[in-house]
């Protein structure tokens, strides 16, 4: 920001007008002028500075005199480190009818970024929206606008200008910076939008797919009103995927989760994950671990016995428990057989909550390979308790691994 505002300073900087073309400048009051301007390009701010004051000290100036003294006091000031001089006097010449239109635009340009290096935000504001509404464009004064928005509290109409540079970037094919998706999400937070946040937090996980960023926005999803506590164990399953399961007790609150819906192979693959990784089988519950890994394998050895008599006795089923069963020949690797008995039980009685069979669907696509079909089913989950958020999730993760 300095560099540029410097360069904004040089670019106003340039030598007076000659006597002939239009506007004159007396010599008592051009000579300290030029001198400051040179002073300026040498980058000795505090020497322009007192030239500066010379020229401001001449009597009875005329309207044009005063204004090229007032815009070379501002850039002076800038230069010697003087902020609240140069916002001051740069914002006067901006407003001197004798400003030229270009010159303008750079005036305001520099008022505010000198604003905003004095933390008057609200001045900041202001006047940059002015040298928008003269006509700038430069994107160095939009973030200090929209920064000094957020600064100054006015968390709302941050969030509002982010959210409207962050869909000019997504529409010209181009990722919002990870600056920008922060402070957007900070914005909602701190306006208290909680829903809003939740999307801005889903974008951040989306361009820039960091623990961190999973971590909060599935803590979102699970402190969001209304969330259906069923909804743990696929919490849970994503979080697994997107390796943000953190401690032991995690891993062994998903084991049991499964354990007790009947599913011992994901028990299995969970206690697995997690003695891997060095979460599980050391310290002081090493031993409890131990005893649920055994209670996992017993469970699974003991559900390979009942899938082989279920098949060879071919009993009616309801809905919800030819679904269960379906999903539990996915996790066996007999995925063809699982996902047809899995969309079988979606058509029979027994589910009230048809969301939530969708998106257990789509992880079971997703189990088995089929991540197409994983995304074409976690983009029909509706609802919300919480589903469809983590079917957006899942959309986002499939996204960027098919």
């Amino acid at each position: 920001m300095r560099a540029f505002l410097f360069l904004l300073l040089v670019a106003l900087a340039s030598p007076l007008p000659a006597q002939d073309k239009g506007p004159t400048v007396r010599p008592e009051v051009g000579k300290p002028l030029q001198a400051a301007i040179d002073l300026l390009r040498q980058r000795r701010g505090k020497e322009a500075l007192a030239q500066a004051r010379a020229a401001q000290a001449v009597p009875d100036k005329t309207p044009y005199e005063t204004y090229l003294v007032t815009r070379v006091l501002g850039q002076a000031a800038a230069a010697a480190g003087d902020s609240a001089t140069a916002a001051s006097a740069l914002e006067s010449a901006a407003a001197s009818s004798a400003a030229p239109e270009a010159d303008r635009r750079q005036l305001l340009a520099a008022a505010a970024g000198q604003y905003y290096a004095l933390k008057e935000y609200s001045k900041a504001v202001t006047v940059a929206n002015r040298y928008f509404q003269a006509g700038g464009t430069d994107k160095s004064i939009r973030t200090i606008y929209v920064q000094s928005l957020y600064l100054a509290g006015n968390f709302a109409a941050a969030a509002r200008e982010l959210a409207q540079d962050v869909d000019a970037e997504e529409a010209a094919g181009k990722p919002p910076t990870e600056e920008q998706l922060q402070l957007l999400a900070n914005a909602h937070l701190q306006a208290k939008d909680s829903l809003q946040y939740g999307r801005a937090m889903e974008k951040l996980v989306a361009y820039y797919p960091k623990r961190d960023y999973w971590l909060n926005v599935l803590q979102t999803v699970m402190s969001r009103p209304g969330f259906n506590e069923r909804l743990a164990i696929d919490v849970a399953r994503l979080k697994l995927e997107t390796g943000t399961l953190r401690s032991a007790q995690e891993y062994l609150d998903f084991a049991q989760l499964v354990l007790i819906e009947g599913f011992p192979a994901e028990a299995v693959k969970v206690i697995d994950k997690g003695y891997a990784a060095g979460v599980l089988g050391s310290g002081a519950e090493a031993e409890r671990h131990r005893r649920l890994k055994d209670l996992a394998a017993k469970n699974l050895a003991e559900d390979k016995k009942t899938i082989a008599a279920d098949e060879k006795q071919g009993a009616a089923k309801d809905g919800k428990t030819l679904f269960n069963d379906g999903y539990n020949y996915v996790l066996h690797g007999r995925t063809e057989k699982g996902l047809s008995m899995m969309l079988q039980g979606t058509k029979g009685p027994g589910f009230t909550r048809p969301d939530h069979a969708k998106l257990q669907l789509g992880y079971a696509y997703h189990l088995a390979g089929q991540n197409a079909k994983a995304l074409e089913m976690f983009k029909t989950v509706q609802g919300t308790d919480g589903a469809a958020a983590l079917a957006r999730l899942w959309v986002i993760r499939l996204g960027r691994t098919s």
